[in-house]
């Protein structure tokens, strides 16, 4: 297959997180409104062109204070730095299908290379005779490398907010007309 834009399927497409908290449990969270640019060969991502852009006004962590205090200067600086943006800069095939996707990723006017492991997870035609593709990503990405650094200590020991974000990405697209 040839190097085809693709368009967003925002409707089956999700980026996900989880981030410790109290050092007990997980707290998990997605973004409801974000895009994507690519440009691919999906038999060869090698290649490929991929940005994406996120509106960190969208967070939902299913609770609306959390939410408030992670839109706030505390945290995204919403008011700001409205977006979260990853442009793609290099792309290793690393098995059948499997590739490192290595980025710049800016997250309130902070700029670092973050890599994420990309599954292509298959294509085919839909019931309306469209083209669609799907892709898994799974990543870490430590939040005070971009100035996320508000926490609490806990009097048990620990603190509130851990550093660490796991990332979890599933995409379908449609070829672009």
């Amino acid at each position: 297959m040839a190097k085809t834009k693709w368009k967003l399927d925002g409707v089956h497409s999700s980026i996900d997180f989880s981030v410790r908290h109290m050092m007990i449990t997980k707290v998990k969270g997605t973004f409801l409104t974000f895009d994507a640019e690519i440009v691919a060969d999906p038999e060869d991502l090698t290649t490929a062109e991929i940005k994406f852009t996120v509106d960190l006004s969208s967070i939902d962590t299913r609770n609306d204070d959390r939410d408030a205090h992670l839109r706030s200067a505390d945290f995204f600086d919403v008011e700001n730095h409205p977006n979260m943006t990853f442009k793609a800069t290099k792309i290793v095939k690393t098995g059948d299908n499997e590739y490192d996707v290595t980025g710049d990723l800016t997250i309130r006017g902070v700029t670092k290379p973050e890599t994420f492991k990309v599954v292509y997870e298959g294509g085919g035609k839909d019931p309306w005779g469209n083209e669609r593709i799907g892709f898994s990503a799974t990543g870490k990405v430590k939040r005070t490398d971009y100035g996320l650094v508000w926490n609490s200590i806990l009097e048990t020991g620990g603190v509130l907010v851990g550093e660490d974000v796991d990332v979890s990405i599933e995409i379908e697209a449609t070829k672009a007309e």
